[in-house]
Order: structure tokens, then sequence, then C-alpha cells
């Protein structure tokens, strides 16, 4: 018996089968395709910037106290006398000359007047035993008196101006006990502190106020004793201060010893007139030694990874993982101690989306370090 296939059915055989051929021949075609389509692409697109030369200030950095020139200590000669007037306070700035404070003078006074009294009556006297002792040498020769009389008359005349000076020097006390009843600013400058109260009875002795001298401020830089060769008289410092404020001074002079604990050395810094800086305030400040050469690289072709610094050197078209060691940093150009060399062509930013190895698609030109 024979079975004839149907007409529909052939005709799906044939096409199962054409489909079957077509597929076999398209296969190479999706391969080559396939091949093409898997070469690597590009982890990042990419500027490129160059490693240069660049001018960097040679630094000595120092952390130390900001005090005063010299502080003047003003107190009082007189004792047991009471402070009637304070006129200057804590901030004030004075000059030398100003009035500070006095003190009720009524006692001195009154023994300034005795003391007076004292002494015109001292040469009242003196008057009268020269006069006598003048008197006396012309009676000599007339024998009315004896020599030992008129040595007498002698000694009371020189006893007499013996005692004139000294009531004269008494006055001449009192005086200057009545000119320190008024405290005067031996210089120029601000006053710094005041133990001066109206009402109070002052020793002799006694603190009243204490003056910043010139309103002179100093640096005192704390300098490890083998880098003291490299300061010099008159170098420039920059100081920055507690609060943020920096500005320019100048070396006055190095202490000319070494503390036998710190094995460091006080450096002292004249300071502007015009800072903001306070005498106690604690400052750190760099020496500006020079200028020397250096490689630079701008700050964002660096990254950090792990606590280290590395860049990202790019060399056809791949990038190597480098670390490197940085110094200073002026503006955005960053010192470069160790790991490059002149000339590099580096990942100019966007390194921290970068691995060792991986390939890249640079777009423009290196960039001009500034």
């Amino acid at each position: 018996m024979k079975f004839t296939t149907p007409l529909s059915t052939k005709s799906l055989l044939l096409s199962n089968r054409a489909n079957l051929l077509i597929t076999l021949l398209l296969i190479p075609v999706f391969c080559v395709a396939e091949q093409e389509n898997s070469s690597p692409l590009p982890a990042l697109t990419v500027t490129l910037t160059k490693v240069q030369h660049a001018e960097f200030s040679t630094k000595l950095s120092a952390n130390g106290n900001i005090a005063a020139w010299q502080e003047a200590i003003i107190g009082s000669e007189l004792n047991g006398l009471r402070l009637s007037n304070v006129l200057v306070n804590v901030g004030d700035v004075v000059k030398k000359g100003q009035l500070l404070a006095d003190f009720s003078a009524e006692t001195i006074e009154a023994e300034l007047a005795q003391a007076k009294g004292s002494l015109a009556e001292a040469e009242a006297q003196a008057k009268e035993a020269e006069n006598n002792a003048t008197r006396s040498r012309t009676l000599l020769d007339t024998g009315a008196l004896s020599n030992q009389q008129l040595d007498q008359y002698t000694s009371l005349a020189e006893t007499a101006k013996a005692r004139v000076e000294v009531n004269k020097a008494a006055v001449n006390t009192q005086q200057i006990r009545l000119r320190n009843t008024k405290i005067y600013a031996p210089d120029s400058g601000v006053i710094s502190a005041r133990n001066a109260t109206v009402g109070s009875i002052i020793s002799s002795g006694n603190e009243l106020f204490r003056l910043i001298r010139q309103s002179r401020l100093e640096w005192r830089a704390e300098v490890v004793s083998a880098d003291l060769p490299k300061i010099k008289t008159g170098m420039s410092v920059k100081v920055t201060a507690a609060d943020g404020s920096s500005f320019n001074g100048k070396v006055r002079k190095v202490s000319p010893t070494v503390d036998i604990q710190t094995r460091n050395t006080l450096v002292y810094v004249d300071l502007p007139a015009s800072s903001t800086a306070k005498a106690g305030m604690f400052a750190k400040g760099e020496f500006l030694l020079g200028q020397s050469d250096a490689l630079s690289v701008p700050q964002q072709a660096l990254v950090m990874r792990d606590g280290f610094t590395y860049v990202f050197v790019v060399k056809n078209n791949h990038v190597k993982q480098i670390k490197v060691q940085t110094g200073q940093r002026v503006g955005d150009s960053v010192q470069i101690i160790s790991g490059l060399i002149l000339d590099q062509m580096l990942v100019a930013k966007g390194g921290a989306f970068l691995s060792d190895n991986d390939l890249v698609k640079v777009i423009s030109k290196p960039a001009v370090v500034k």
C-alpha cells in the first residue's frame, strides 16, 4: 500500500529546509560581526596634561607664640597714698608722657610746705651766722676777740650753711614725691594690664599698669637647632595666627642658646604694627629660604588611594598608575618630589575612575600648567 504526502506537508518541509540552508549560510557573517563587536572599549574619555618645570619657594615651617616685643611694668615709688584717679584702661593706646593715674597729694603738699619753711628758717640762721663771723674777723686785730672765739663764729656760719643745704634737699625730696603722685606713660604703646583701682592705698613698688612698648609684637618661633644655619637676620617670614589671619614678618635675631630639653632655639620675628595678632596667640609660620626649580602637575591630576598619592601616565592609549611624592602647593600646581620625569603625559582629571592598564580615549591636547 502506497501513501502519498499531502501537498501542504511537502511545502512545509521544503520551507524548513530552505530556512536551515539560509541559517547555515549566515552563521559566518554573524561570527565575523560578533568578533568585530568584541574589541575592547575605552574605560574613560580623558584629557591630558604634561609634567612641567615650575618655580617653588623653599620654606621652613615652625610653630611658636606671639608675645610683646618689650612689656614695661609701671608702678609707684610712693607708699601709703590713696589712688584718686585712673585715666586709662586695658587696650587703650597711649603716648609717651601721657597721664595714666594720680594719687591724692594733700599730705605731700603739706610736707613740702613744711620743708620750705624749714629751709627759709635755715637760710635766715645761716645769714646771721655769716654776719657774726664777718664781724668777728674785723675785731681780731683789736684784741677784743680771741682766736678761739673767732673759730667758733666761723664754725657756726659753716654749720648754718650746711643746714641750709640739708633743708634744700628736703624740699627737693618733697617736690619729687609730689611729681610722683602723677603716673605718666614711659613710652608710647598699648595698655596690656591694669591693677590700679580708684580709692586703693598703694604700697611702694606695686604694679599699676603693663604697657606693650610701641605696640610692637613679635613671633617667637621654635626652630630645630639643625635648621638654624638656614635662617638669616632680615629673612622674610609668613606668619599665620590661630584665628586664620596671616601677615609678613622679618627675622630680628636668633637666640644664642639652645633649649637643653627640646633642642629647639627661639627665633625672634618682628610683626607689622598693622597686624591683628594678639600677645599670647599661638601661630605657625614659614621662613622663606629662596626659590627652587621643580616638577609640577595640576592638582586635579592627583588621585588619593590608601593614604598614598598617584597619577596615571598615558602611553599608547593605556594608563599606568604611578605613586608620587608631593611637596608644596601653589594655586592649582603641586610640586612633585619623586615618581615622574619631565614631559610625561598624564590624565588631567578623572583618574579616580581608572585602574592600572585601562584603555582610555584621548580627546584633547595637553593642558598647560599655570
